[in-house]
């Protein structure tokens, strides 16, 4: 499809579900593929499709600078996402094996049920193990990809960029295609609405916002005046810019926590 494509062009294409197409907009990264020799189908179903609305280029706007790339932290030119915890990467020998990486691959990829795609991207550790470009190899590919998801959901709606919150929600509260993160603790969602929920304005343009927004939260999920974790995570969350690496430090750090 070209870049412009619209969604009534891409209602055309076959009938697939256009929610559908934006969780597997990105297949061709965990198949450590680039996009332009990646095959369009995939399992059977197509993958690699641009989204409509500019949805894709609007979240990457979120999490990388525009323009022409370049590589950022030598010898790493893989896919596989480097951890702002440790600094090393990601990949595990036995998580990341042809076997389970190919079960966990197909459970991304192939459903036709959006919601049950939304649900599976958000709960995955296979995708969190893979950045959104390896030239910005601390990005995630999942919060990439909620992100780009929960733009589309919100313009399909109506909702212009400028309209949208980042909505702090209770743990148990996921709003299908909107919950860009969801932890033990609290959900993040970006809507139009905050229903009553702590919020902070997106901005009027997409670009590396996410400390802006996190430090304008009309109040915050973290004990910052008593727990040291929180003291930790809130502090780094108001130093880092992109939204794909700040939603994955989140899910980084709570999962250290719960592992104690």
């Amino acid at each position: 499809m070209a870049e412009n494509v619209t969604l009534s062009d891409f209602q055309g294409d076959g009938g697939q579900d256009v929610m559908v197409a934006a969780y597997r907009h990105d297949a061709h990264k965990l198949n450590g593929e680039t996009h332009d020799y990646a095959p369009d189908i995939f399992h059977g179903v197509p993958v690699n499709q641009t989204v409509p609305h500019g949805a894709d280029g609007d979240a990457s706007a979120l999490s990388r600078p525009n323009g022409k790339p370049e590589q950022t932290v030598d010898n790493h030119e893989t896919h596989y996402r480097l951890s702002l915890l440790t600094g090393t990467s990601h990949y595990d020998p036995e998580e990341f094996s042809r076997p389970r990486l190919s079960e966990a691959i197909n459970d991304l990829l192939t459903g036709s049920d959006p919601k049950a795609m939304h649900r599976a991207w958000i709960t995955s550790d296979v995708a969190s193990g893979f950045n959104e470009s390896i030239y910005y190899p601390y990005t995630s590919l999942k919060y990439h990809t909620l992100l780009v998801a929960t733009l589309l959901d919100n313009y399909r709606a109506g909702h212009e960029f400028a309209d949208l919150l980042l909505v702090v929600d209770d743990a148990e509260e996921i709003v299908p295609h909107r919950t860009v993160y969801a932890g033990d603790r609290f959900a993040l969602r970006i809507d139009e609405s905050a229903d009553g929920q702590p919020w902070a304005r997106l901005g009027s343009r997409p670009w590396r916002s996410w400390a802006s927004a996190w430090k304008r939260l009309t109040t915050h999920p973290l004990d910052v005046n008593h727990d040291k974790h929180d003291m930790v995570l809130d502090a780094n969350l108001r130093r880092i810019w992109s939204w794909s690496t700040a939603l994955q430090y989140i899910e980084d750090l709570e999962t250290r926590r719960e592992s104690r």
